[in-house]
């Protein structure tokens, strides 16, 4: 039987060598075997033991554990950007590359029907001669790519570093002039003889086609479509198919003795590392605000410990009203849960799904650049979400926390009825069932038919 006959495919996955990339590609890698499709998924041999736990059909989705090569300035033993610091990633960029040969190797033996990738721009060279179609497949949202086609150079001003590309669909989603320094990233070398943004552009140039998700803000879509003259398809969400249905019992036992709807929880996820002034600056936000709080944190740059962190005196001022935790948390079960009626988070693309289809108010502090473009889109454009005003060089400000805090949660401010009335909206149209499976049908009927 040909390729083109068969009605069930087989999928590889070749991620970026980072968490925040395996988990988003595993959830639709789940949501793909659910239809009964082979996945084969490329990754590092230290990272298979952590993804296998959140793999719900493992009769369907098969590991290939990849040796990842040493390079010089990188810590022994690394394999993801959880072991090396932020600046040495265009180092493990080199590693990354380096697994080609091996990519190439398991693919001519199993044969898949096409391969999704992010930041390996050279898998469409590889596979194409070998019959195999290329997906590029983002984790972040059609929003932030559109802005990656804005070319940009060490030499740019700051006003030119923001500057929108021609034809972009929205005069709001945009960094601000203080945030340019955020994007001097992206022309920097990432690997060897090219930038971030060249790897970004040949990765989604080369391919046959650009996946999202079904995107928050739909012209941006169109936007990429036109401007690489590339087909886009759309998964629908792919959220987290969380085995845990219940909290854990002291999560729930403490959560239960406040008021519903009362509590703030908090979560920056596990690479977001605060210094610990700003790390301080956020927990005394929650303390001034007034409201319960829960707030999981990695502990602060150069600490050891959440305690070592915290301010003299915090813990015993808070207790039995605040919980600041090291360590996980089901994050996607708890803005759900009918105490938290506020949800602080940085804006990751996951996390802006799980915010969006919770009860909360929404209150934004990112980090990075593709975060704080989510984060406009969800402010400036959806109207859903507010975003913490920074302090002096875009640091925390423990004011402006409490301030955003208390608008948030106060029933009688029209603005915070307002957000809430399109965050209910937004919810509704985004949790319609029948719409998340017309998504992930449409995705592989476009996929079936991009392989005949």
């Amino acid at each position: 039987m040909s390729k083109s006959e068969s009605s069930k495919l087989h999928i590889a996955l070749f991620p970026w060598f980072a968490f925040g990339h395996f988990i988003p590609y595993l959830h639709l890698s789940n949501k793909l075997a659910e239809k009964g499709h082979k996945i084969s998924f490329l990754l590092p041999k230290g990272a298979q033991s952590k993804l296998e736990k959140i793999s719900h059909y493992p009769n369907l989705i098969q590991f290939f554990p990849l040796v990842v090569p040493h390079v010089d300035g990188v810590p022994p033993g690394s394999e993801t950007a959880s072991d090396v610091p932020y600046p040495l990633h265009k180092l493990l960029a080199i590693a990354f590359d380096q697994t080609r040969d091996q990519v190439e190797a398991i693919l001519r033996d199993i044969n898949p029907d096409v391969i999704f990738y992010d930041l390996g721009h050279w898998i469409p060279a590889l596979a194409h001669p070998i019959g195999i179609k290329s997906v590029f497949h983002a984790v972040v949202s059609a929003t932030a790519n559109a802005h990656i086609t804005k070319i940009k150079t060490k030499e740019m001003t700051a006003e030119e570093l923001i500057e929108l590309p021609p034809g972009y669909p929205s005069s709001k989603v945009k960094l601000k002039a203080e945030e340019a320094a955020i994007t001097r990233i992206i022309p920097e070398t990432f690997g060897i003889g090219l930038s971030f943004q060249d790897r970004m552009l040949t990765s989604m140039k080369s391919s046959d086609v650009i996946g999202f998700r079904s995107e928050l803000g739909g012209p941006f879509c169109d936007y990429v479509t036109q401007y690489f003259g590339k087909p886009v398809t759309l998964t629908g969400p792919c959220l987290s198919q969380t085995i845990a249905t219940e909290l854990e019992e002291k999560w729930a036992n403490w959560l239960s003795n406040v008021k519903p709807g009362s509590v703030v929880f908090c979560a920056f996820g596990s690479q977001i590392i605060l210094h610990k002034d700003e790390f301080q600056e956020l927990v005394l936000g929650f303390e001034s605000s007034g409201q319960p709080f829960f707030v999981a944190l990695t502990p602060a740059d150069g600490c050891k410990t959440i305690e070592e962190a915290l301010p003299e005196g915090f813990q015993d001022r808070v207790q039995g009203k605040g919980l600041v935790h090291d360590g996980w948390v089901p994050q996607e079960l708890l803005p759900s849960h009918p105490s938290i009626g506020c949800f602080v988070n940085y804006c990751g693309y996951g996390t802006m799904w799980e915010s969006s289809l919770s009860d909360c108010q929404i209150v934004l502090i990112p980090h990075l650049g593709d975060r704080i473009i989510n984060t406009r889109l969800l402010v400036e454009e959806l109207k859903v979400a507010i975003e913490v005003e920074r302090g002096e060089n875009r640091r925390i400000c423990k004011d402006n926390l409490s301030k955003t805090i208390k608008s948030e949660m106060d029933k009688d401010n029209e603005m915070a009825s307002l957000l809430k009335r399109n965050h209910s909206k937004l919810k509704q149209t985004l949790s319609n069932r029948d719409l998340q499976e017309q998504y992930i049908n449409n995705f592989i009927l476009d996929l079936q038919a991009l392989i005949k």
